[in-house]
């Protein structure tokens, strides 16, 4: 039988707050849909909602701007708090330009606005990116594997766009349960060619393919992916950035 992947949008989520526990407002949101998660499942979950149960939420009105963000604001037209926040959630600015900045956040990832988002939070709210994204997942994973005596991987995803397609994609930046790459480097092909630089980044993959369900307005941030055959490993979003001195793009 060929190889299948089945994809499932878990919808009827309540509004997360500060807080919350997300494993058990996500089983509750599966049982509810009359689903289960299974064995061997990998879970697709948002960062914003990740995001709000970990308070990871700014107002600007508490933001006093500083000269940088100010001089910043001039040459954007972006309002100096969220700046503000934006430099603070930021390693450096890789680029600046037509009202876009592009940073590098305290994770490493090279991302717009340093993955400070004005969506879905309520208006002068901003929300920051998880402090750390794999702990993050392997929480909500020890969660679930506790209550339900089952082994599954957990994928933080949030949507980055790329400096050489247009249009944007899901994106792992937190991770646990398996590994992020799938190597077949030194395998050979069915004409007998080795491959040499075949990795795929199956934990991209995997958020990406769960952005179909969830979509941005369908109030649906949380995705099954089941029958997929991923290695089993402690598992890091780390493993995605490419090392700086092999990066031609920064």
């Amino acid at each position: 039988m060929a190889p299948q992947v089945q994809i499932i949008g878990v919808a009827d989520m309540p509004e997360v707050h500060p807080g919350d526990d997300l494993a058990a407002l996500i089983l509750e949101a599966v049982r509810a849909q009359g689903l289960d998660i299974e064995d061997g499942d990998v879970l697709v979950v948002t960062q914003k909602i990740v995001s709000k149960a970990e308070g990871r939420l700014v107002h600007l009105r508490t933001v006093e701007p500083s000269p940088q963000a100010l001089e910043l604001a001039v040459r954007t037209g972006k309002d100096p708090r969220l700046l503000e926040v934006i430099l603070r959630e930021s390693r450096r600015i890789v680029r600046q330009e037509r009202g876009v900045i592009i940073c590098e956040t305290k994770h490493g990832f090279v991302c717009a606005n340093a993955g400070v988002d004005t969506s879905n939070v309520g208006g002068g709210v901003v929300s920051l990116l998880p402090e750390n994204p794999d702990q993050s997942a392997e929480r909500i994973r020890a969660a679930i594997q506790e209550k339900k005596g089952i082994s599954i991987a957990v994928v933080i995803s949030d949507t980055f766009g790329r400096p050489w397609r247009e249009g944007h994609t899901n994106v792992a930046i937190g991770l646990a349960g398996m590994s992020a790459m799938k190597d077949y480097v030194g395998q050979t092909d069915p004409h007998g060619y080795v491959l040499r630089v075949s990795t795929m980044a199956v934990a991209d993959e995997l958020a990406a393919a769960a952005e179909l369900v969830m979509e941005k307005l369908s109030r649906v941030p949380v995705a099954i992916v089941r029958g997929f055959d991923y290695q089993r490993a402690e598992g890091s979003a780390q493993e995605l950035i490419r090392p700086r001195e092999r990066d031609l793009f920064r």
